[in-house]
């Protein structure tokens, strides 16, 4: 990829921001809790991602999801601190690819602990998948206008003679 002087890259300062420093157990299991108390955040970025089509135009609203999810982990560390691990400990120890299934017990202690303390509730089975709409504060981009080109060959008249094929139709079974 070339780029030019005009090109504008941000800079260290604009791309440094603290990181979510925890294990795969960790998040997968604050992941359904996460998702929903962060999803207006989320759904912004996305949105941003998806209309702008410009990574550099979206450094604040990143920086918004990964502060959201930092806030989330500090209240369940502050409040759920033992179900959390637990849950997640679980996780990592019970299988090698982080199933949910044989922690149940423990993901329902942990969904408890968070519903009563943080009043978040579990999302139900395909929560995530559903279309929603999302009401944001950003306007929209312009819209580029389609670029129209002229016919590169002029139409022939409608009068024009059109002789019978010099060696037959291609779709005789429709004559």
């Amino acid at each position: 990829m070339v780029l030019t002087n005009d090109v504008y890259l941000p800079n260290d300062e604009e791309l440094t921001v603290p990181e979510v420093n925890l294990s795969s157990p960790a998040l997968r299991a604050g992941a359904f809790h996460l998702g929903k108390a962060c999803e207006a955040e989320n759904n912004e970025f996305m949105l941003c991602r998806q209309e702008l089509d410009d990574p550099r135009a979206c450094i604040a609203e990143g920086k918004a999801v990964t502060n959201c999810a930092l806030e989330f982990f500090r209240k369940v560390k502050k409040s759920c601190a033992q179900e959390f691990t637990q849950y997640a400990n679980c996780l990592d120890k019970s299988s090698g690819d982080l199933r949910f299934e044989y922690c149940r017990k423990t993901q329902g202690v942990y969904d408890k602990c968070v519903l009563e303390n943080l009043h978040i509730e579990r999302p139900d089975y395909g929560y995530f998948t559903r279309a929603k709409v999302h009401a944001t504060d950003r306007p929209a981009p312009p819209k580029q206008e389609k670029t129209v080109y002229p016919d590169a060959i002029p139409k022939l008249p409608d009068d024009y003679p059109k002789p019978e094929a010099k060696y037959g139709s291609r779709f005789h079974w429709l004559n």
